[in-house]
């Protein structure tokens, strides 16, 4: 018996060999949370069925309750069968309450919403004057949702369609579309609801899906709003040795199905401790593995059942007068039932109370066997089995479907329930973005030192009685005791020799002009050479160019998300406007590459335009083409379709790359280079030895490392969404904007310290220098990637490993392009500014 906080007390009843745990642990997620449904002055005594169960199953099958039962790291496998929940209320007067919950998991039990934090994230069609309004009442650091136009409402007795789409898991990059799995009921391709698509057909998908693995059908499960179907038969699907492989392959590697209905995701629920606080993890679990209590030896059962919730309302505005109704929120809760014990219809004759689970095998032939090995008792390996013996399984799909009324959760909001715990990583954000201000202010001091004092006291001494002129550095001439100027170099004086009286200290001052140049020292002395062409100008112009094509699509992406017009609802939306900003934004990359190229003496605008266009888009587009072909061998459907590919290298090479020359023939022809303060020296200044920290490598990363330290918490954020918990959604778009910002400001202000630094030492090869200052938090970022796989995933095969290694790889050249332009361009405009 462990006590829970103050919340209540449980037992369990565990198999042999397995040792009772502490702390409830999340066995989906892989964290020790307190995730549990747990009513105060209660306490549970939580006993096991039978041993058929895993420990990736959870409540879901007999209650919408996510409980898990802790035990020990050592045997993760070996759950028993939860679970039957008896409450013992010492509120009561009977002493004894017994809870029982229904298949469908909803009866009689009250629903607690998530309270209402900002309406974000649900489905919309914008328009002009709706993006108006949310420019001007846009809060600080939050997105929101923006009301729309695509409120869809059903009638009583009116079919809902239900698409399936792929199946994913957090332990592979590898995803597949639901009907390519051999063991699903196929598509009948009949009509249902009216409906003018058949079961099976694919639904129009934009660029985004398509890239993202998405493959959206029609299915045969038939939903009609307001009738609850206590169990349908769907079919008995035959497997043979081959699919129940491929099924226990799925299983084993933890593999989640989406199914879609009016656009939301089917999800499992969850509720957190204090019951305030219900949330969706997006998807349902094919099934799950356990051990078996005699041999010891692993088995898998497919969920075969499914048990669908729709929560609805009334819909808003006359339609709901009318009884029209919209659909918040998609529930699936699975069950793994045998063949046996059925009716008729196909259905089990008793939902609550299941004996044995679906288990996927297929007794060995030992005909074969004997075949194979005569007058011998051995026997091969199960892997070892033909798979192509004709044995077969029949499984059958039955679902059932309920209707419960949820007035608490409005339309406008219904995504909000699949953020995970929101209140909590706020404050976690909330810290991020202090830690970032604290890291930023700390710069600008020591930024408002340089330019404060040292830049603007050098220049206002050297100035006064010298200035740079016409390119060149005119010593300042010192006074004599008199208070008299010393002549000028080369200046005759007007006195005769007789009539200077003998001054010997103005003698020393006239004969001695260039004593007045030992004051002049550090990142003056480089005024002659500090504007001198950099080399592979011709390869930094382009870099530059690009760094700003991904600067605008970043600036876009971010304000769009922030104003709620890019979020979950919008499915793919994220990518196909990404990429449609990247092709637009070529105009720019052209723009910057050709003047700063003109800048550096280039003459060919041809091959600048050219590199421009295919330097970077030819490498992103490379390497995705080699990643498809080994994701195309595996059969994903995160594979791109050839024609997709097609048409991405026609949008590059027909729109793109014209653009990019559009660009490129303004910056170089009609606004020409950019004109400096000081003429460059002919002969090059011969550079110092230079200090450890000033050398380019390890510069690059000491300075990096203040960048990385503003975004790695939230960094942590986005790789858990995109990584370890695809059932997710990263949502703090307001956030991420925020500490993006400080980051800009971050790499504005290190890379005007280190180039000051590196002039002073006499150093004026400050080009790539200051490229590779503003990037270098992109060599900690792919680092970061490598620590995070070996420390907090499980991605299992090889493809799955060298997807996330060339994704992170690719992401983090993004990145670095896009600090490292910042960079850049922030030290030529503190360059041009000092030595003007």
């Amino acid at each position: 018996m462990t006590k829970i906080g103050a919340v209540g007390e449980w037992h369990a009843k565990l198999p042999n060999g397995v040792k009772g745990g502490r702390v409830l642990y999340d066995l989906r997620h892989s964290v020790p949370i307190p995730f549990v449904y747990l009513p105060p002055t209660c306490s549970y005594i939580l006993s096991a069925r039978s041993a058929s169960r895993s420990a990736n199953d959870h409540l879901g099958e007999e209650a919408p309750l996510s409980v898990y039962l802790a035990i020990s790291r050592e045997k993760p496998d070996a759950l028993p069968s939860p679970i039957s929940l008896c409450c013992r209320d010492s509120g009561v007067s009977a002493g004894v309450r017994e809870d029982t919950v229904t298949s469908d998991g909803v009866r009689n039990r009250k629903e607690v919403s998530r309270p209402q934090r900002g309406k974000m994230h649900a489905d919309f069609r914008i328009g002009l004057g709706s993006l108006i309004a949310a420019l001007l009442f846009v809060p600080y650091t939050d997105a929101f949702y923006i009301p729309g136009w695509s409120v869809k409402s059903y009638k009583d007795d009116e079919s809902i369609p239900l698409q399936v789409n792929k199946v994913y898991s957090d332990n592979t990059q590898l995803q597949y579309a639901y009907y390519d799995l051999p063991f699903v009921c196929p598509p009948t391709g009949r009509k249902h609801g009216g409906s003018p698509l058949t079961s099976g057909s694919s639904i129009s998908l934009n660029l985004g899906e398509v890239l993202r693995g998405d493959r959206i059908m029609m299915s045969d499960y038939e939903i009609t709003m307001g009738k609850d179907v206590e169990c349908q038969y769907l079919c008995s699907h035959e497997v043979d040795r081959r699919g129940i492989k491929s099924a226990q392959d799925i299983v084993s590697d933890g593999y989640v199905a989406e199914w879609i209905v009016d656009n939301l995701p089917g999800a499992t629920s969850f509720m957190t401790v204090d019951k305030t606080h219900k949330y969706y993890a997006a998807g349902f679990k094919m099934g799950y593995k356990d051990f078996s209590p005699t041999t010891g030896k692993p088995r898998h059962f497919i969920n075969n059942h499914v048990t669908l919730v729709l929560r609805w309302r009334k819909a808003p505005n006359s339609e709901g007068k009318n009884g029209a109704k919209v659909i918040v929120g998609f529930e699936v809760y699975t069950k793994s039932i045998g063949p046996g014990d059925r009716n008729t219809t196909g259905c089990p004759n008793n939902l609550q109370d299941i004996e044995q689970g679906m288990e996927l095998y297929i007794p060995r032939n030992t005909t074969s066997v004997e075949n194979k090995y005569p007058f011998s008792s051995y026997q091969p390996p199960e892997e070892d089995e033909d798979l192509d013996d004709g044995a077969t399984l029949t499984i059958p799909y039955t679902y059932s479907v309920y209707f419960r009324e949820e007035d608490k959760i409005e339309w406008g909001n219904r995504w909000d329930l699949y953020f995970v715990n929101q209140e909590r990583s706020s404050r976690i954000h909330w810290l991020a973005i202090l830690n970032s201000l604290v890291i930023a202010g700390l710069l600008t001091a020591v930024v408002a030192v340089i330019l404060a004092r040292a830049v603007h006291g050098d220049i206002k001494g050297y100035t006064k009685d010298g200035s740079i002129e016409d390119g060149k550095l005119k010593p300042k001439r010192k006074r004599g005791p008199n208070g008299t100027k010393s002549p000028r170099l080369g200046e005759k004086s007007k006195e005769g020799l007789l009539e200077q009286n003998g001054d010997v200290e103005n003698d020393a001052d006239i004969s001695s002009d260039d004593d007045s140049l030992e004051d002049i020292t550090g990142w003056k002395l480089v005024h002659g050479d500090v504007f001198r062409p950099p080399p592979y100008g011709g390869l930094l112009a382009p870099l530059v160019g690009s760094g700003m094509q991904l600067v605008f699509m970043a600036c876009g992406l971010l304000l769009l998300s922030c104003f709620g017009v890019l979020n979950p609802s919008f499915r793919g939306g994220f990518v196909s406007v990404g990429v449609g900003l990247f092709v637009f934004a070529g105009i720019f990359s052209g723009y910057f590459s050709g003047r700063i190229y003109r800048t550096f003496g280039g003459t060919n605008l041809r091959k600048n335009a050219l590199m421009t266009a295919l330097l970077f888009p030819g490498l992103l587009f490379s390497l995705i083409f080699i990643l498809n072909l080994f994701v195309w061998a595996q059969a994903s459907s995160t594979a791109i379709p050839f024609s997709t590919l097609v048409a991405l290298a026609l949008l590059w090479l027909l729109v793109q790359l014209p653009l990019v020359y559009v660009g490129s023939w303004y910056g170089f022809n009609k606004v020409g280079p950019w004109e400096h303060p000081v003429k460059t020296n002919v002969i090059p200044r011969q550079i110092p030895q230079q200090s450890w920290y000033t050398k380019s490598f390890q510069s690059v990363l000491l300075a990096g490392l203040i960048p990385f330290a503003v975004i790695f918490i939230e960094l942590l954020f986005v790789f858990r969404s995109l990584w370890q918990d695809k059932s997710g959604y990263y949502y703090l778009f307001g956030f991420l904007g925020a500490v993006s910002s400080v980051l800009m400001v971050t790499v504005v202000e290190v890379t005007i310290v280190a180039t000051y630094m590196q002039l002073c030492s006499e150093n004026y090869h400050w080009w790539w220098q200051s490229f590779f200052i503003g990037g270098g938090s992109s060599v900690w970022v792919f680092l970061t990637c490598v620590w995070y796989y070996f420390t907090k995933l499980h991605i299992q095969g090889f493809v799955s490993s060298m997807l996330f290694f060339s994704y992170s790889f690719l992401a983090c050249v993004v990145y670095g392009l896009l600090t490292g332009t910042v960079g850049f361009l922030t030290a030529y405009t503190f360059v041009r500014r000092i030595y003007t």
